[in-house]
C-alpha cells in the first residue's frame, strides 16, 4: 500500500440496530425504522427485511406490502446521537485524526500505524463489546478505496485493500458502485454501452466528453480506476442545516402553512442555538402536489439563529413565493454557517 492509510468504518444497520438493545425480543426478525403518516419512508431496515427488497429511502406503505410481518418503529434520533457519540468515544481513544461522515459512519486516518489492520479489529471488538453493536470496515490507500470496501461484505465485513486490488475485485460491478455515479449518470453511461467500472476506466475519454464534461469525464475515469487524493480531515464542513416535514395530505391553506414553517424555524434555531452557529442565508423550499419543487432565499448582512431573526424571513419569502397549488412538502433552511458568535468571541467548530 502507499504511505497514506485510511479506514472507513460504517456501522451495521445503525438505526435498526440501537433498537434492538433495547428491544432484544426482536432479534432475528424483519424491522423497519420509519415514520408512520402515508409519505413516510424507510429510515433503515434490518437485514431480515432487507432480504424482502425493503430498502433505504423506499416508501414505507411500499415496505409494508413487500414484507408485511415486519416491526415498524418511529425513529428515535435523540436516541441515535447518543449512540453514534458513545462508537465516536471508543474510536478517538485509539485514532486522533477521525471524519465524522455521519452518525453512523467515519474515515480514520491511519497513516504512520504500525498495524492497521490489528488497531481497526481492536476498535471493532471494543465498540460491539461495550455497545452492543457492529460495524463493518474498509482500509485502503485512500478514502475512495476505504468506502467501497466496507461497502463489500456487511454486515460485520472486514476488507483491507490495495488500489490495484480494488481495481481488480470491482472490475465486473456496475457503475453505480463508485460514490458519486447516481442514477441518471450510470443510464447515460448505459446507453454508450459503458456498464462496468472496468470499462468506465478504460473507455476512451474522448468518447466521455461529448456526453459529459472534460472535467466530468476525467473525474469519473478517476473514480473507476481508485484514483482519489481527499485527505482525512477533522473538520467537519457543515455549511448548512435544515428541517423539513411531508405532510399527510396536501396542504392549501396559507394559515396552515405559517404555523408548520413556525415549528420547522424553532426547531432548526433550537439546535443551531446548542451549537452555537449562525447563518446568513435563510432559505424555504416548497414542493407543490405536482411534484415541482421551488426554493425561495435571502441572505442577510449580518449572521443569525433565532426564531424570530430567521422566522420573520422565512416568513416574508413564502409570503412572497404565494404557493399557486397544494403544497405537499415545506422546508426552512439556514445557510452559510459560522461557528462565531456575533460579537468577538471565537467558538470552535462543532465536530
Amino acid at each position: 500500500m502507499s504511505e497514506r492509510c485510511v479506514a472507513h468504518l460504517d456501522m451495521d444497520a445503525f438505526y435498526v440496530s440501537v433498537e434492538l438493545r433495547r428491544r432484544p425480543e426482536l432479534h432475528g426478525r424483519p424491522v423497519i425504522v420509519a415514520g408512520g403518516g402515508p409519505r413516510a419512508v424507510v429510515t433503515t431496515a434490518s437485514y431480515e427485511a432487507r432480504r424482502f427488497g425493503v430498502g433505504s429511502a423506499m416508501p414505507a406503505a411500499r415496505a409494508r406490502r413487500l414484507c408485511p410481518q415486519a416491526v415498524v418503529l418511529a425513529p428515535d434520533f435523540p436516541c441515535y446521537r447518543t449512540a453514534s457519540a458513545e462508537v465516536m468515544q471508543i474510536i478517538r481513544r485509539s485514532v486522533e485524526k477521525l471524519e465524522l461522515v455521519g452518525l453512523d459512519e467515519v474515515y480514520l486516518d491511519l497513516s504512520g500505524e504500525e498495524a492497521p489492520e490489528a488497531t481497526m479489529r481492536r476498535i471493532v471488538a471494543e465498540i460491539r463489546r461495550e455497545t452492543q453493536l457492529t460495524a463493518s470496515v474498509g482500509i485502503g490507500p485512500n478514502k475512495l478505496v476505504a468506502k467501497v470496501a466496507s461497502d463489500a461484505e456487511k454486515p460485520r465485513g472486514f476488507v483491507m485493500l490495495s488500489r490495484a486490488e480494488a481495481c481488480a475485485r470491482f472490475a465486473a460491478s456496475p457503475c453505480r458502485l463508485i460514490p458519486g455515479i447516481g442514477g441518471k449518470t450510470a443510464e447515460r453511461l448505459d446507453s454508450l454501452g459503458v456498464r462496468t467500472v472496468a470499462q468506465l476506466a478504460c473507455v476512451d475519454t474522448v468518447l466521455l466528453r461529448r456526453h459529459f464534461t472534460a472535467r466530468g469525464a476525467l473525474h469519473m475515469q478517476a473514480l473507476a480506476r481508485f484514483e482519489h487524493d481527499g485527505a482525512v480531515t477533522q473538520e467537519r464542513r457543515v455549511v448548512s442545516e435544515s428541517r423539513e416535514r411531508t405532510f399527510d395530505s396536501d396542504v392549501l391553506d396559507f394559515a396552515e402553512l405559517e404555523q408548520v414553517l413556525a415549528r420547522l424555524v424553532d426547531e432548526l434555531c433550537a439546535a443551531l442555538g446548542e451549537q452555537q452557529r449562525r447563518g446568513r442565508t435563510v432559505a424555504i423550499k416548497v414542493r407543490l402536489d405536482d411534484f415541482t419543487t421551488h426554493t425561495r432565499s435571502q441572505t442577510l448582512a449580518v449572521p443569525v439563529n433565532k426564531p424570530a431573526d430567521v422566522g420573520r424571513v422565512a416568513l416574508e419569502l413564502l409570503r412572497g413565493f404565494g404557493p399557486p397549488r397544494p403544497v405537499r412538502l415545506l422546508g426552512v433552511r439556514l445557510a452559510g454557517l459560522s461557528a462565531e458568535r456575533c460579537g468577538s468571541e471565537q467558538l470552535a467548530l462543532a465536530i
